[in-house]
Formats: C-alpha cells, sequence, structure tokens
C-alpha cells in the first residue's frame, strides 16, 4: 500500500466523520478515503473527476440543479 500524506478540510470538525484527500507526486491519482477508517476503503480518481466530485458537492454539477 501507498504511504498517503492525507489532509481533510478545514470544514471538517473534530470527531466528524470526513472525507481525506491525497494527492501524493508524481501520480496522476486523486485518492480519498473516509476519515474513521483512513486504511480502509481508498477510492482512487484522475484529477478531472474529482474536478467534477467538487463541482457536484458544491451544487453546480450538471445533473444535480
Amino acid at each position: 500500500m501507498l504511504d498517503h500524506s492525507w489532509q481533510k478540510s478545514s470544514y471538517c470538525g473534530q470527531g466528524e466523520s470526513c472525507l481525506h484527500v491525497s494527492a501524493p507526486a508524481p501520480e496522476k491519482t486523486i485518492h480519498l478515503t473516509e476519515s474513521g477508517d483512513p486504511r480502509g476503503a481508498i477510492l482512487g480518481a484522475s484529477p478531472g473527476a474529482f474536478s467534477a466530485l467538487l463541482s457536484a458537492v458544491k451544487g453546480r454539477g450538471r445533473h444535480g440543479a
């Protein structure tokens, strides 16, 4: 398993379940995991797919409005 340097949103309060993100260089994959089990399920996404996810979460996605 790769050693990821996880980052979480400043909006995530202590004790809350949050999404953690890692983008290790020189990889072209963004890694996502849930804060409750950061070594558990790790999803990979391309930068474009991750950008689309962020847009959808922020309410600017094509399919959500």
